[in-house]
């Protein structure tokens, strides 16, 4: 079994594959601190819940945009995971990922965004637009060769609404937890709650057009696939996201760790 962890700047992301079957998945936040004895000690409780024996994990890669906790990430595997047969992994740049990664400092590309793009070209090989919602929203950009070649970085939706609350006098801190009766909020809530979705939605078309007219500047079609947590949220206020794929970044670890293993 394949061990895929995703750790994000707020939450971790792990699943565990036998095959192309996902037996489990798990979302837990991504704690700075935590040392490979803390991880073992909380992921075994979790393979234990689902009655997952750790000793059949013979496979694990991780993915990371905190450096602390990759390094305890493949601490963990090395020490705790007995049954690997090739060495733990992480993503980088300079692996095989069968697609060409165009930018001018491949070396600061965000594992994450790597990993979608190649989990989101298998699936469409087609030019595409991956959309990931998570602390922040980023847009990545894949051509038709295929080749990463780029794309935006934004403030995510919850990183908006606390600055929005902790920068002003009046105005709450909320969750985005109902959706607006109308565009025009006659409360503050309201006005806030359709200030995001609407706002974002309007984002998501603008990049997306935008982005498309330089991707594949003539009659190719540009497709797109959304995923993290507010994917779902923000789809109605949008007209450019075609599919939303919540385990798309669980994919690419699997997809990566076969490229550079042949192992599947």
């Amino acid at each position: 079994m394949l061990f895929v962890v995703d750790v994000g700047n707020s939450h971790t992301v792990s699943g565990l594959y036998d095959g192309k079957r996902l037996l489990g998945c798990w979302r837990l936040q991504s704690h700075q601190d935590k040392t490979p004895d803390e991880l073992a000690i909380r992921y075994n409780g979790l393979f234990q819940t689902h009655k997952l024996d750790p000793l059949t994990i013979d496979g694990f890669i991780v993915a990371s945009v905190v450096p602390t906790l990759q390094t305890s990430w493949l601490s963990f595997a090395r020490t705790f995971l007995t049954g690997l047969k090739h060495p733990p992994l992480h993503v980088h740049a300079n692996m095989r990922l069968d697609m060409t990664i165009e930018v001018e400092h491949p070396e600061e590309v965000g594992a994450d965004r790597i990993v979608n793009a190649v989990a989101a070209w298998d699936q469409l090989h087609t030019p595409l637009i991956v959309i990931d919602f998570g602390t922040a929203i980023t847009f990545d950009c894949v051509s038709a060769r295929p080749a990463y070649v780029g794309g935006t970085i934004h403030p995510g939706i919850g990183i908006s609404l606390d600055a929005l609350a902790s920068r002003t006098a009046k105005l709450p801190r909320l969750d985005i937890n109902t959706t607006p009766e109308q565009p025009i909020g006659t409360t503050t809530v309201k006005a806030i709650h359709s200030g995001m979705l609407y706002g974002f939605g309007g984002l998501i078309d603008r990049m997306v057009e935008v982005l498309g007219q330089q991707l594949a500047p003539d009659t190719v079609p540009i497709h797109t696939v959304a995923t993290g947590g507010m994917a779902t949220l923000i789809k109605p206020y949008t007209r450019s996201i075609e599919a939303i794929d919540e385990e798309l970044t669980l994919k690419g670890l699997r997809l990566i760790f076969e490229h550079n293993t042949n192992h599947g």
